[in-house]
């Protein structure tokens, strides 16, 4: 996949419908950018989903022939699709792809585990300030958005999202994108924060109702892991945490080297101290530890011929991590991804990738 250079206003030019914003500042904040955008698009009468889809068109200008290692966009040691976790110079620009999120976006919202929200739902009802006031929820490595699409109009009451991202670009897109009515129509507004999840503090969180997350878990360290449970006790708040890699894939027609391939890729999602799929499992340890009630559900990808596009994205990035983790399987692997990717083309594929959403019942502190 190549690098996504071109700015929001450029986005903006290419599918002429979204007007030029000024985009997201450092340490500030974007309030209600999502208003403004369609008032000036359509004198308000647009949602966000239709916005999204706007977006989406810009972004969807993915090349399918790179390989993308780790199964997502071409990252560094260190770093994951969405949110840098290091800090970097001045010159390293960001090299986060918002094609490989809009492309994997359908296949997040079917796999997230709805039977939590209904615990989710009741501890929100019943926090100590009530819902008066409205839900601050943070979005912790929002990416283009997506959590917010699918959560926000899911749950009663007035909302106020605060997006986390290191890319000002993607906290754009989240910011144009979202939705503005909950459940039962309360308005939902938004605002963009721009830094590294993973130094959160109790105080980075002071008066959040929730903290959600996609995707994240399994890019973190196990300290990584701990400062935020730390973080989300110290709130008195519930932690929603979608789609952590199980480190499990089964195909519909079992090969050989799938296993051989899983376990080198299961390692390469661990190099540099990274959880991968031991993340649900630090995770639970450390939001009990804090004591927290701690509810577990799979959430995995089901790809069939209607997910064409994403299976041959995945498959690519699947095989090509696994061989950067072991040259050796290279030459089978060749092999073996042609034939996965001709029988994805001809509708004969079918795979699930295993996911683990986690909901962390965090004990009220008793603010108002």
């Amino acid at each position: 996949m190549r690098k996504t250079t071109a700015t929001p206003a450029d986005m903006a030019r290419r599918v002429g419908a979204i007007p030029t914003q000024p985009g997201p500042k450092e340490a500030s904040t974007m309030t209600d950018i999502v208003t403004e955008t369609v008032a000036s698009t359509d004198g308000g009468a647009t949602g966000g989903a239709a916005v999204g889809e706007v977006v989406g068109e810009a972004l969807v200008e993915a090349d399918t022939g790179a390989v993308i290692a780790g199964a997502g966009p071409v990252t560094r040691p260190g770093e994951r699709p969405t949110v840098r976790l290091r800090e970097a110079g001045p010159e390293d620009q960001p090299r986060y792809a918002p094609e490989w999120l809009q492309l994997r976006e359908p296949a997040d919202a079917a796999a997230r585990a709805v039977d939590l929200l209904d615990p989710l739902r009741i501890r929100l009802a019943n926090l100590p300030n009530g819902r008066s006031g409205g839900l601050a929820v943070h979005d912790l490595g929002c990416g283009t958005g997506s959590m917010g699409r699918w959560l926000a109009p899911r749950i009663d009451g007035g909302q106020h999202w605060i997006l986390h991202d290191r890319d000002p670009y993607l906290l754009h897109f989240a910011a144009v994108a979202s939705p503005r009515a909950a459940a039962d129509g309360s308005r939902v507004t938004v605002e963009t924060r721009r830094g590294d999840v993973a130094r959160l503090t109790p105080d980075a969180l002071t008066g959040a109702s929730l903290v959600t997350a996609s995707a994240l878990l399994d890019v973190l360290t196990r300290e990584e892991v701990e400062t935020l449970a730390a973080a989300c006790a110290g709130a008195g708040c519930p932690a929603l945490l979608t789609l952590s890699v199980a480190g499990r894939v089964e195909f519909s027609a079992p090969d050989p080297l799938d296993e051989e391939l899983a376990a080198a890729f299961n390692d390469h999602q661990r190099r540099g101290g990274l959880l991968g799929p031991d993340a649900v499992g630090v995770a639970c340890e450390a939001f009990a530890d804090h004591g927290a009630t701690v509810k577990v559900h799979p959430s995995p990808w089901r790809l069939g011929p209607e997910h064409a596009a994403l299976t041959a994205q995945w498959l690519r990035g699947w095989v090509g991590a696994a061989v950067e983790q072991r040259p050796a399987l290279a030459e089978r692997a060749e092999t073996y991804l042609a034939a996965r990717l001709a029988a994805c083309q001809a509708g004969e594929l079918r795979v699930t990738v295993h996911h683990s959403d986690l909901l962390a019942l965090a004990r009220p502190t008793g603010r108002v």
